[in-house]
Order: structure tokens, then sequence, then C-alpha cells
């Protein structure tokens, strides 16, 4: 099953999605598309493809769909895809993905080629407070700045990161950071940061910063980054070390590898899971769970992205 959004992204994907499908049928996929018109929407038709056992749920659209779909295929056989045709598309680009752009109109085709030859994976999942994600969880200023600007309009998303970096410095001249008080199985510390960010992946920020450039999806551990700070000055300092790689050898910045943590703060805290807004409050536990998720992970994806074989191709 292919799922369009239409409202997702920058661009007016529907006959491109239809090429792509077109692509997938040539190669012996039998293919149905559905539209969607809202999350709740993607989400039952997630829990349709896993009813009628088909072998993969493929989202046509960015990160925001994808979370979207993630809860019904926890556990299940169905393996979740992507075509690219969102805002950031971060998770595609995790993949080794082309993004839709207006000089790459073709790039739906070119996944879709790289797609039917994927090898089947099981990764791991966050699940924030009972809420999965599949990429991140964010508590302080990225966080903040989703809340602020999620949903967006559709002429917003053309000017998707120039929009989200005028936010973020207007954002950052409030933002006075936040006191966090964290807890694992192991370790307990405190102190006043700008930014929490617990990643799945390797790339952040829309793709722009590597954030956790060792992360592996199936390993049964996510790392949390810990930025300190509580001024204007101290956001700037660490935006640049996150942009610049810098923040991994920092004596500002912490990464602490987890199975199960707690984030507690004397304040509410704003979520955000996958770049998507998500309610918080003033106690976050987080939990690793561990090959609960089966994607389709298309040809010329780097290996290293792994730590355990796949098994199989899709259809074999």
């Amino acid at each position: 099953m292919l799922i369009y959004n239409p409202v997702a992204g920058r661009y007016p994907s529907r006959l491109l999605t239809e090429r792509a499908a077109h692509i997938l049928q040539k190669n012996g996929w039998r293919v149905w598309i559905e539209t969607t018109h809202s999350g709740e929407h993607i989400a039952q038709l997630a829990r349709q493809a896993v009813e009628d056992d088909m072998d993969a749920l493929v989202v046509v659209g960015g990160d925001g769909s994808l979370n979207r779909a993630l809860p019904a295929l926890l556990g299940k056989r169905t393996a979740l895809g992507v075509l690219p045709a969102g805002t950031a598309n971060v998770w595609a680009q995790e993949l080794s993905l082309p993004g839709l752009t207006w000089t790459r109109l073709m790039a739906l085709e070119e996944s879709a080629h790289r797609l039917f030859q994927a090898q089947i994976r099981a990764v791991d999942v966050g699940l924030c407070n009972g809420i999965p994600f599949l990429l991140w969880a964010g508590v302080g200023l990225d966080a903040f700045i989703v809340h602020r600007i999620e949903p967006r309009k559709p002429w917003e998303k053309n000017l998707a990161l120039a929009h989200y970096a005028a936010k973020a410095v207007w954002q950052a001249t409030i933002w006075h950071g936040m006191n966090l008080h964290v807890r694992t199985d192991s370790e307990q510390l405190s102190g006043q940061f700008t930014l929490a960010v617990v990643s799945n992946i390797r790339l952040y920020a829309g793709g722009l910063a590597r954030l956790s450039p060792y992360a592996l999806m199936d390993d049964g551990i996510m790392d949390l980054w810990l930025f300190e700070g509580s001024s204007l000055e101290d956001t700037v300092k660490q935006a640049w070390n996150l942009w610049s790689g810098r923040h991994v050898h920092s004596e500002r910045v912490q990464c602490i590898p987890f199975k199960r943590i707690t984030l507690e703060s004397d304040s509410p805290l704003f979520v955000q899971l996958d770049g998507e807004p998500e309610r918080g409050n003033g106690s976050i536990t987080i939990e690793v769970l561990t090959g609960v998720l089966r994607i389709l992970v298309p040809d010329g994806t780097p290996s290293t992205l792994f730590q355990k074989p796949a098994f199989t191709m899709i259809g074999k």
C-alpha cells in the first residue's frame, strides 16, 4: 500500500506518486494507492495494511507522516517504507534517498527504482511516555520552536529551512534553557541545558547536522545528547558546535547511551517527537524497544547504519 499525503511537503506529488507506483508495478509489486487526509487517517490506513497482511506500507511524504503510521506497525510483519515527498525528509536522507525538489522532480521515481530491491531490516523504536518515535525525542529549544511553527501552511514549507532558522533565532532570544534531572539505570546528573535530544539516527536539524555520528538503528541503544547553557550566547555557541560537528568533543556537551532514561524538570517540558509537537509535563520517561519495526532499506543505503544482518529482499 502506498499512502499519499497531499499536504505533505512543498510540491504537489499525486502524479509523481502514480509514476513511482508504476515503476514498482513493472517490477512485480502489486500496489494500492490511498490518499490520506489527516494524521489519524494515516494511522487507520497503517492498521488496515497490517490487518490485510501486506508486505509493506510505503509512505509518500515526510517524517511526520511516517510517525503517524508507526504505532500500528510495531511488532508486525508489515514493513515501513518511504518515498520522500515531505519538507525535510530526514529519515529518507538517512537511507540516502533523494528528496523531491523543483530541480529534481524525478526523485520519487529514482527512489522507487531503489525501493523495489529493498532489504527488510528490524530497527529500534523509542517510546516517550508511551508514544513511539523513530528518529528523535527532543526537549528544549528545538521542541519550543516546533510547538510554535507547526502546523505550517503550504507557502511556509516552500521556505522550510529559512523559516525554521528565522524562528530559531527569534525564539533563542527569549529561551533561557531548562533545568533537567537525568536518571538512567547506572547514573544520575543534573544541570541547566539549552537542548536535550534523544536520537535513534545520525542526522538532525533537517539533515544539516550529524548529531549522533556513530548511531546504529538496531543495537537496542539510543543516545541522549545534552547541550549545557542558559543564555542566548550559550545557544548560539552550541548551535555552531552542532552544525560544525564540534559538539562531539565539547566539554559542554554530554552523550549518554541508554536503554531507559527519565528526564525531570521543575517546569513543564516542551517535547517534539520526530519533529512533531507533543504534550509534555515535568517528567518524561523514554525506553528503547529493540527490533520492533520492520523497515524497507533501499538499495544503496550504507550498511554501517546497522549492526545486524537483513532478513531478506522484499517479496522473497
